[in-house]
């Protein structure tokens, strides 16, 4: 697999190297091109808040997607930085964190910048999801490459991804799995989690079903 570098100021991350035990999906709520959302990292006052890998998506605004599923490493292997907003824990220098360059809820055809989505990027879930029923589609390059990856990471890192979300995909169903928040739960449970499973205030991501289906493929 290649794996295209963009690393951060070391000023950014720190160098670690700590023993991988989790893996974390995020969502960007933002653009398409992972390069861009490094580069704001790189830029902002805000410390060192960024994930390891940052996977594009396809354009709302042309349909070149030159982005759509292109995986970019943020800063070297056994690095870290915060990027779980639950304080100063393990789960924090141990895992791995991956950005899906993806907008998150779509009201009204609009993001929430107010910008329109594409009608064929529109994902409508079956029921609301915190409060939300309309999303930006996880495209079908980004769920191929996503399932790659964290495959990748789970043999690079010694990391069981069955364990984890995939686990309560089978016993709850997807929708209650992606909701499920118990963050002492997760921090004794290692595996495969979402960020909304240690933040109810977060929405990313979201039980798509071709999400859901590869996840439990792995």
């Amino acid at each position: 697999m290649e794996i295209k570098e963009h690393f951060l100021s070391p000023k950014q991350y720190f160098a670690g190297p700590t023993k991988k035990e989790w893996v974390f999906l995020h969502h960007t709520a933002g653009w398409d091109n992972p390069i861009q959302t490094i580069d704001i990292w790189n830029r902002d006052t805000q410390g060192q808040i960024a994930t390891e890998f940052v996977l594009g998506g396809p354009s709302i605004k042309n349909k070149e997607h030159v982005w759509d599923g292109v995986m970019v490493q943020a800063f070297p292997t056994g690095g870290y930085a915060w990027h779980l907003g639950t304080g100063n824990n393990s789960m924090h220098k141990n895992s791995v964190g991956i950005e899906v360059c993806n907008f998150g809820q779509v009201v009204n055809g609009l993001n929430y910048v107010k910008v329109p989505v594409p009608a064929d990027q529109i994902v409508k879930l079956d029921k609301p999801f915190r409060g939300h029923q309309f999303f930006h589609k996880y495209s079908d390059k980004q769920i191929k490459v996503l399932k790659e990856w964290i495959l990748f990471i789970a043999k690079r890192d010694s990391i069981d991804v069955t364990k984890g979300l995939v686990e309560l995909i089978k016993t709850k169903g997807a929708h209650a799995a992606f909701d499920f928040f118990d963050l002492a739960y997760c921090a004794s449970h290692k595996g495969l989690w979402t960020h909304t499973n240690v933040r109810k205030d977060k929405i990313d991501m979201f039980p798509q079903k071709e999400l859901v289906e590869m996840l439990l493929s792995l």
